[in-house]
């Protein structure tokens, strides 16, 4: 039997430490300025990892970069908001504020990678794709918010730049300082690896320490967290299913089509939290990125057996 990943166990824990010592006061302000400066120096490693090259030659395959995009910006969020109208009373109006800001989110980076990787996919246009998306995001998924969510204020000169520095300038410094600090990161691959995830772990624990002040777990049950649950999982099937449809009628080759699936189907943990930290006041961010932490943990789980099932097709097959 396969071990825990142990970044999934940690961050239930991070949520578990929140929830019985949760951060409160002057310690809070503090955190929140170590959690920003650890993000920052987290997509400034991206920056450094991704190769420009690969993320150029990709973008010629317009048709696959389209296709990922529109799920992601399009497909996503239409969806959520059918849901949401089909059945607006399953769950608190808050943690379906959380759904539909999933929804708005860009890919994740290093999980479509690795698991394109792993499905011998065409990892290189899931490189191009993701980052893309991620990009893309910082200026989409505000816009999004404000439309989906019909929250007035997060649309916003003051939100974007507040993104923007928080992500993207770090990225693009990393991009700059590629050619000097390119294989020192190709050395430090664990060492990164480490920094990105405590980060996050970070982040998530600073953001349920607001929620448990602000009774949290008072306001949602175990009901509404199975609830929430199957709802995570019937959008993320949803999404594969279509994907998967899409790539077979644009007639994709295989590896063109796992790349769609398993990024196309995806939603950024590290981008995600950051950007409700700045779009949402503090008392609600950690409502909001519940339904995300179930979706990063149900996604992975899932597209790891959909890889695992397109490596051994592909081994049969060679």
């Amino acid at each position: 039997m396969r071990k825990p990943d142990p970044f999934l166990t940690a961050l239930i824990c991070a949520v578990l430490l929140a929830t019985v010592l949760p951060c409160k006061g002057n310690a809070t302000l503090i955190l929140e300025y170590v959690t920003d400066a650890c993000i920052m120096v987290m997509f400034f490693m991206q920056g450094i990892k991704l190769e420009r090259r690969a993320i150029l030659d990709n973008m010629r395959n317009w048709k696959l970069q389209g296709l990922v995009l529109a799920c992601t910006f399009l497909l996503f969020p239409l969806l959520g908001v059918t849901l949401h109208a089909l059945a607006p009373n399953l769950l608190d109006s808050t943690i379906w504020l959380g759904v539909l800001f999933l929804c708005c989110l860009p890919s994740t980076v290093q999980s479509s990678i690795a698991l394109t990787s792993l499905a011998n996919g065409n990892v290189a246009a899931s490189i191009c794709a993701a980052t893309l998306s991620n990009i893309a995001g910082i200026f989409i998924t505000p816009v999004l918010v404000s439309i989906v969510l019909h929250t007035k204020g997060v649309w916003s000169a003051q939100a974007i730049v507040a993104i923007a520095v928080q992500l993207l300038l770090p990225f693009v410094a990393g991009q700059l300082f590629q050619p000097i600090l390119h294989k020192w990161a190709h050395r430090n691959k664990k060492i990164i690896s480490i920094t990105d995830r405590s980060s996050i772990l970070l982040v998530v624990y600073t953001a349920f320490s607001h929620a448990v002040v602000e009774g949290i777990w008072s306001k949602i049950d175990f009901q509404s967290i199975v609830v929430l649950a199957a709802i995570d999982v019937g959008l993320l099937l949803l999404v594969l299913m279509i994907t998967l449809l899409l790539g077979k009628a644009a007639g994709f080759l295989p590896r063109d089509e796992i790349s769609l699936i398993l990024c196309g189907s995806k939603k950024s943990l590290a981008s995600g939290v950051p950007m409700a930290n700045v779009l949402f006041p503090a008392s609600i961010a950690g409502f909001i990125i519940l339904p995300l932490i179930l979706y990063h943990q149900i996604q992975l789980f899932l597209c790891t057996l959909i890889a695992r099932y397109y490596h051994t097709k592909h081994s049969s097959d060679a």
